[in-house]
């Protein structure tokens, strides 16, 4: 099972409902599914066009990995040549900080990832984990 099209929206949707609400800068969010494919993608009027591949990579990292931008930031920290390896092998895909937020169904499998970013990270994961809430998915950040 994966994150499907209409949850995506629904995720995107709330994402930037809570980013305008906490007046955060303009984001930039991306739904991928358990494959790691853009199911979705919006960047708010102002964001710098760069932002796709800053969300795509948080979203793209916690999915390749099964382990959330938090997670990863923090392995980041500890191991970092090993995360760079890694990072290497993947063709440099991933930005390991907070913001992509895995998706899980109720059995703990990996369904998806959101990537957000234009604020800060912890911020951006705040507003991503309000999009997932509102979609009725599992996440972690």
């Amino acid at each position: 099972m994966s994150v499907n099209l209409e949850q995506a929206r629904t995720i995107i949707a709330a994402t930037r409902a809570k980013g305008r609400d906490m007046g955060l800068r303009p984001l930039a969010v991306v739904v991928v599914d358990a494959g790691g494919h853009v199911l979705a993608f919006e960047r708010e009027d102002s964001a710098p066009p760069g932002r796709f591949a800053v969300a795509q990579g948080k979203a793209y990292g916690a999915v390749m990995l099964g382990m959330a931008g938090r997670a990863q930031m923090a392995r980041a920290e500890a191991q970092s040549y090993f995360m760079t390896a890694l990072n290497g092998a993947y063709g440099g895909q991933f930005v390991p900080v907070p913001g992509g937020i895995l998706l899980r169904d109720a059995g703990g499998v990996v369904i998806g990832a959101i990537g957000v970013t234009g604020d800060t990270s912890d911020n951006d994961a705040i507003a991503g984990l309000a999009g997932a809430l509102a979609a009725g998915i599992a996440a972690e950040d």
